[in-house]
């Protein structure tokens, strides 16, 4: 269980925005081993705890804290391959966005949550506290998303205000720059709020037969993906977006998968053999490791996400996964990093 991936598409927008700083984007790239090979390839993905520190890298690299920002205005419909292409065929911008959403997991996975289009809001997900790894997911993703809607219609399409959870960064008097409205943070979402007649504009490039058989890719293509899911996975994508409360019981769980709360027992024992209590527990000790290991976040921070009752609960459950109280896992790890070296942690489960 991890956070989740993206598709590789996303970082050529990020590479033109280093371009844009004045700076050759292949030796950061390199250092997170990717190269023309694998932006090549069409189904090619790397996980979200990549990009965020990618993102964090290219930070320190170009010096600007807002290149999420940048990169967002770099950002292509092409870089999302048939949904962004299908969306760029929509007779409308409101189908536009709502087919990207639609068919959002041909291009991203979060494991904790997924954007949402509850008109005139266009919503994005993501992992909360906020930290320089994850504000510069937020501006790429809202900033693409503004650039993308004004592309398809021309110009024409106007954001009446934008809504970001996180409050403001050094950086703040950019965002007006960028979106052309007023930009309010610490808010309940990261969030796009158009103007609604906007939404209803016919785009440049719209072609309805064309649309209508890129949506028949599109959803051949996403049910290849979900058909290829085990029943464990799905699971986890029911339960992940309520760790830090209170996870769903098991007939809940079954309820959403169409099952009865034994059959759902059963088959966990027989296809997966686990139990239900086991994969909740299989979660948090994964998205831990991974948060400890891939981003900043205060242990009192992972401890909410995950849903324990105090960072205490949190470090001794962390020594008994792994061996090691969660910051000295984080220091032994950094200090591998610079000496370039590999460490072998237990991980129990």
């Amino acid at each position: 269980m991890k956070l989740g991936d993206i598709s590789v598409g996303y970082l050529l927008a990020l590479r033109e925005a280093i371009q844009r700083s004045g700076l050759d984007p292949a030796p950061l790239l390199a250092r997170f081993r990717i190269d023309e090979a694998l932006l090549a390839q069409p189904h090619a993905r790397i996980s979200i705890a990549r990009f965020m520190r990618l993102g964090n890298a290219a930070i320190r690299y170009t010096r600007n804290p807002g290149i999420g920002l940048l990169m967002g205005s770099c950002s292509q419909l092409s870089h999302l391959g048939l949904a962004g292409m299908a969306a760029q065929c929509a007779p409308t911008l409101r189908e536009a966005f709502a087919t990207l959403i639609e068919f959002e997991l041909l291009t991203s996975q979060n494991y904790r949550g997924h954007s949402s289009f509850e008109p005139p809001a266009l919503r994005f997900y993501s992992i909360s506290p906020y930290n320089m790894f994850n504000l510069f997911v937020v501006d790429s993703a809202l900033s693409a998303r503004a650039h993308v809607g004004r592309a398809l219609t021309g110009g024409q399409a106007r954001l009446r205000e934008v809504h970001i959870e996180f409050p403001p960064p050094p950086y703040a008097s950019r965002y007006e720059d960028v979106f052309g409205c007023p930009v309010h943070f610490e808010q309940q979402h990261n969030q796009l709020m158009w103007e609604p007649r906007s939404l209803d504009l016919p785009l440049q490039q719209s072609a309805t037969p064309t649309y209508v058989h890129l949506r028949e890719l599109c959803q051949q293509r996403l049910s290849e993906l979900t058909r290829h899911r085990g029943l464990r996975e799905r699971v986890e994508s029911l339960v992940a977006p309520r760790l830090d409360g209170q996870p769903p019981a098991l007939p809940e769980v079954a309820r959403h998968l169409g099952l009865a709360a034994w059959t759902l027992r059963r088959r966990l024992q027989q296809e997966a053999h686990t139990t239900y209590q086991q994969i909740i527990d299989d979660m948090r000790r994964d998205l831990a490791i991974s948060y400890v290991r891939d981003t900043e976040l205060a242990l009192g921070e992972i401890a909410y996400l995950l849903g324990f009752s105090s960072p205490e609960a949190l470090q001794r459950a962390f020594r008994r996964w792994t061996g090691s109280p969660p910051g000295s896992y984080r220091k032994q790890l950094l200090e591998a990093k610079r000496l370039g070296k590999e460490i072998d942690f237990k991980t129990e489960g």
